[in-house]
């Protein structure tokens, strides 16, 4: 992991009529490191991904992607500049298969003259997530099987080879363990180390798991009441001193 920081949040502050969700939040995430952001209900998660993957924009503070001052307006915005984003609900659309949905919005159009026709070249989609599933180490039943018939594993993973494939900075991920077992939670943890290590993705990721936290993560935040409380080490801070820092007390070194 490099300590020099590709993401800088700095005072970032947010509002909801006269609800403050955000106040003041600092976050630094490194290149090629796991960050886990933990907090209560209401503490400001994700408020803050949303402002980082362009879906909110912040009332006051500033965001830093490689050293620049970064501003998105939007969720393409985000993308555009290298940053993906799976949510908790996975945005995948159930009827399609696991190619129409790693390229869904960025179809592949057939070439030559049925171009014109803005004909989508599925063989091609096909072939070119199935190169992206493997690289993963992703099996699926079937290329052709619609998502609605994958398993709640096979359906994350899917939406992690999609940010995987398109993401060339940051990835952030909201609960991407909620709902699975233990065998697919550490699959999905093979793949957001192999994200990591062989693409160089830095992860911001919200869990609410502790015992998750401290084994998938290198550093990990604590927000609480709209406020970055501590930053620290996974293997430096206990499980007790997290929940202490989600009650609004900060671990002592």
């Amino acid at each position: 992991m490099n300590s020099t920081p590709i993401l800088v949040v700095r005072g970032l502050e947010k509002s909801f009529g006269h609800v403050q969700a955000l106040r003041g939040v600092d976050l630094d995430l490194r290149r090629g490191e796991v960050h886990a952001l933990v907090g209560d209900n209401g503490a400001g998660k994700s408020t803050l991904i949303k402002i980082l993957s362009g879906v909110l924009q912040a009332d006051q503070g500033s965001v830093e992607l490689n050293g620049r001052r970064v501003v998105f307006t939007s969720a393409a915005d985000a993308r555009a500049a290298g940053v993906e984003t799976v949510y908790q609900d996975l945005a995948l659309a159930s009827g399609y298969d696991a190619g129409e949905n790693i390229f869904l919005g960025r179809e592949i159009l057939r070439r030559g003259l049925l171009r014109h026709l803005r004909l989508v070249d599925r063989a091609e989609m096909r072939k070119r997530s199935a190169a992206q599933l493997e690289s993963l180490g992703i099996t699926l039943p079937s290329a052709k099987a619609p998502v609605s018939s994958l398993s709640g594993g096979q359906r994350q993973a899917v939406a992690i080879a999609r940010a995987g494939a398109w993401g060339r900075e940051v990835l952030i991920m909201d609960e991407p363990l909620a709902a699975l077992g233990a065998r697919q939670s550490e699959f999905v943890f093979q793949l957001i180390r192999r994200l990591r290590d062989e693409k160089g993705l830095s992860v911001l990721v919200i869990l609410h798991n502790l015992e998750q936290v401290l084994k998938i993560a290198d550093r990990v935040t604590v927000l609480h009441l709209g406020q970055s409380l501590l930053t620290r080490a996974a293997n430096e801070i206990s499980r007790e001193q997290l929940i202490g820092a989600m009650m609004g007390s900060a671990a002592e070194p």
